[in-house]
């Protein structure tokens, strides 16, 4: 349905378009730029609605109603979802870049050495006291 739907609107899109580009504007002749004649008819400088002005309309309206469907149908869509599962815990993920925190150990007794946390980028041994 919704296949069909967007195939409409397209092939529409694309005529109204073009029925657009064929019309010719109000200010075409050249007595419309000093306001003459457009007083003395009854429909207007441009006379009575032509073809093209009733495609126009229809066009636009065609056009209105495929994307009023075209938006229900995708607020209603049952059955996709952009999110498949639970997401992880934060605490799970790591990010790239960044080191990992080291887990807080408890003081060391005086006159003993504490090995460097990994990552630290301390490649010598630490020296024990003497």
């Amino acid at each position: 349905m919704s296949i069909l739907l967007i195939i409409i609107h397209i092939v529409v899109s694309i005529a109204l378009i073009m029925i657009v580009l064929l019309q010719t504007g109000k200010g075409a002749d050249m007595g419309a730029a000093f306001g003459g004649g457009s007083s003395q008819t009854l429909f207007g400088s441009t006379g009575a609605s032509t073809f093209l002005s009733k495609a126009t309309t229809a066009a636009a309206i065609i056009f209105m109603v495929t994307s009023l469907g075209l938006a229900y149908l995708s607020s209603h869509r049952t059955g996709s979802s952009v999110v498949t599962g639970s997401p992880a815990p934060i605490e799970s993920q790591a990010v790239p870049g960044k080191a990992t925190p080291a887990p807080v150990e408890s003081q060391a007794a005086p006159g003993t050495a504490t090995p460097p946390a990994a990552g630290s980028g301390d490649t010598q041994p630490a020296k024990q006291a003497e």
